[in-house]
């Protein structure tokens, strides 16, 4: 902790211990790296500053406002955690662990997080570079990703958690592992502890722990998306509000089968989506995009559909005009299509690695 108050980074969350603020980093840093949420929280906080505001918000505005940083669940739960905060508690954040637990979304580790950050409770948060950290530190062996030997190392790590400094011991933990004690190449001549540092004592390479067993592959997948056109607008559909990219608007389209073309998977796609023939489709070229747990490879078709073929739509289905689309919630796989194919301005990315 001494060395985190000589090197702690100015990273806008730690200027204040309002919960809120809190949580929405927490959610923010749990699949996003810190260098590339910081836009995002402080253009998230000028739009929500409060709980309440993020309350009042319509969810398409929470997802627009989240597009870029992926895994739109967590903008979900966000904005149902402070509904239920705003309805069930007047604005007041719960204070424990067990409570927190009981919002939307709200985990064992950013449960722990705000109790720890925002009001000082004697327990740890132990997320990825803690992990490390102690895994290092007690040359554990295990898989630090098994419940079984995380829950080992919180529970080493309590015994010595300072009492009424829990707020500076988890920041200092996290600080560690991310500037110092690094997933590789770990800067150990520079670690404040590494003399009482097990793995720097006793490995040539203290960088080989933590171990974890071999990741999966990332699925593929191999789609045919429709670009159709009426009138100077663009169809577009919004998908379930929950499950993958939940809410978020996208062109129709579809999964390509084992035993058809792309071309016949859009017809097809077409035919059960919108309920009518396919228009004449032509081949627009192919967007390839990779989120963070599978891969896509997007063949694209353009179509004309004329006044007197208006299909009758859906609930979940709309024409668009350019500048009304890019306005939507999108998947970045959509808003390259429409880079793609010159359609409304391009999209502005906010920070780096969106």
């Amino acid at each position: 902790m001494d060395w985190f108050g000589r090197h702690r980074r100015p990273l806008p969350w730690r200027r204040s211990r309002d919960p809120y603020r809190i949580w929405v980093a927490e959610v923010l840093l749990q699949q996003t790296r810190v260098a590339h949420a910081v836009p995002y929280y402080e253009r998230f906080l000028a739009r929500f500053p409060t709980v309440h505001s993020l309350a009042n918000a319509r969810p398409s505005t929470v997802l627009k406002l989240w597009q870029g940083v992926g895994y739109y669940s967590r903008a979900r739960h966000l904005h149902a955690a402070a509904r239920v905060i705003v309805r069930e508690r007047a604005g007041r954040f719960p204070r424990t662990v067990d409570e927190l637990e009981n919002l939307p979304g709200i985990g064992p580790y950013i449960a722990r997080a705000i109790a720890a950050l925002a009001f000082n409770a004697p327990v740890v948060a132990l997320e990825a570079n803690g992990r490390r950290v102690a895994a290092r530190w007690w040359a554990e062996r295990g898989d630090v990703r098994s419940l079984r030997v995380s829950q080992r190392l919180a529970r080493r790590l309590e015994e010595v958690l300072p009492a009424h400094r829990a707020d500076q011991f988890n920041e200092a933990l996290m600080e560690l592992g991310e500037t110092i004690c690094r997933p590789r190449d770990p800067k150990c001549a520079r670690c404040p502890v590494r003399r009482h540092c097990r793995a720097y004592a006793l490995l040539d390479d203290p960088g080989s722990l933590p171990r974890s067993g071999k990741r999966e592959p990332r699925p593929h997948v191999v789609a045919a998306v429709i670009v159709a056109e009426s009138g100077g607008r663009y169809l577009v559909q919004r998908r379930p509000p929950t499950g993958l990219l939940g809410g978020l608007y996208e062109f129709p389209g579809g999964k390509v089968g084992a035993r058809e073309t792309a071309r016949e998977a859009a017809r097809r796609e077409w035919t059960e989506e919108v309920g009518t023939s396919a228009p004449s489709l032509a081949g627009a070229g192919v967007v390839r995009h990779a989120y963070g747990h599978f891969t896509v490879e997007l063949h694209i078709f353009r179509g004309r559909v004329s006044a007197d073929r208006q299909p009758t739509l859906r609930r979940e289905q709309r024409w668009v005009r350019p500048n009304e689309l890019m306005r939507l919630p999108l998947p970045r796989a959509t808003e390259k299509i429409a880079e793609k194919l010159g359609i409304g301005e391009p999209v502005v990315r906010i920070g780096i690695g969106a």
